[in-house]
C-alpha cells in the first residue's frame, strides 16, 4: 500500500511536470490534484527535489522495461517489424521537447545530470544486447563493433538531449532529429540480408 501511493505521487506528478513544466507545479498543486495534505506527501518525500530525482529514476525504469519486453521476442526479425512499425506510426510527430526539459537543465541540474547518466547506461546496454542478438542470426554486420556502435548511439540521444535549444532553434525538433539518426543508425549496422527487411 506504502509503495502503491509512493508510485501514484510519482506519477501523477510526473505528468502534471511534462503538461505544465517542473517549476509551474508546486507540491501544494500536486497534493491538491491527488486529494492529500501536504503532511502525508512528506512522509513518502523530503523535498520536491527528490520527487523529481524519484520521477526520472521511474522514468528510466520504465525505459528499461520497454526494451526488456522487446527482447522478450528472441527474434531480432520481430525487432526490425517493430520498429518500422513504430517509425511508420510516428513520422509525422512534431511534439516539441517540453518545459519540463528546460526545467530540469536550469533548476535541477543534478537530478538531470544523474538521469543522463542512468538513460546512456541504460540504452548502451539494450542496444548492445540487441546488435548482438542480430548478429548472431545474420541481420547485422558480422564486423561491427557491438560494444562501441551502442556507446556511439546512446552518446548521440543524450547529447541531442543536452543540447536541444539548438536544435529547436534550427527550425527542427527532438523527434525529427530522433527518426532520422535511428534511420541512419539501423542503415549503418545491418547486413544485406538485414537491409531486406529494412526497405
Amino acid at each position: 500500500m506504502i509503495e502503491q501511493q509512493k508510485q501514484l505521487i510519482i506519477k501523477t506528478a510526473g505528468e502534471m511536470f511534462f503538461r505544465l513544466g517542473i517549476r509551474s507545479v508546486s507540491i501544494d498543486d500536486i497534493c491538491h490534484e491527488l486529494g492529500m495534505s501536504k503532511k502525508t506527501f512528506y512522509v513518502y518525500f523530503e523535498s520536491k527535489d527528490e520527487l523529481v530525482a524519484q520521477m526520472l529514476h521511474a522514468n528510466v525504469e520504465y525505459i528499461a522495461q520497454k526494451m526488456e519486453d522487446l527482447m522478450v521476442l528472441h527474434d531480432f526479425r520481430q525487432l526490425v517489424a517493430k520498429f518500422l512499425k513504430h517509425q511508420e506510426a510516428e513520422k509525422n510527430d512534431v511534439r516539441r521537447v517540453p518545459q519540463l526539459v528546460y526545467d530540469l537543465k536550469k533548476y535541477y541540474p543534478r537530478q538531470f545530470a544523474q538521469f543522463q547518466k542512468e538513460s546512456f547506461e541504460t540504452q548502451r546496454k539494450y542496444i548492445a544486447a540487441y546488435l548482438e542478438q542480430g548478429q548472431n542470426e545474420g541481420l547485422v554486420r558480422a564486423d561491427l563493433n557491438i560494444s562501441l556502435t551502442a556507446e556511439l548511439f546512446a552518446m548521440i540521444h543524450s547529447d541531442a538531449i543536452r543540447h536541444f535549444e539548438e536544435i529547436e532553434s534550427s527550425g527542427r525538433n527532438m523527434h525529427q532529429i530522433g527518426h532520422t539518426a535511428l534511420d541512419i543508425f539501423v542503415r549503418g549496422i545491418l547486413s544485406e540480408e538485414g537491409l531486406e527487411l529494412y526497405r
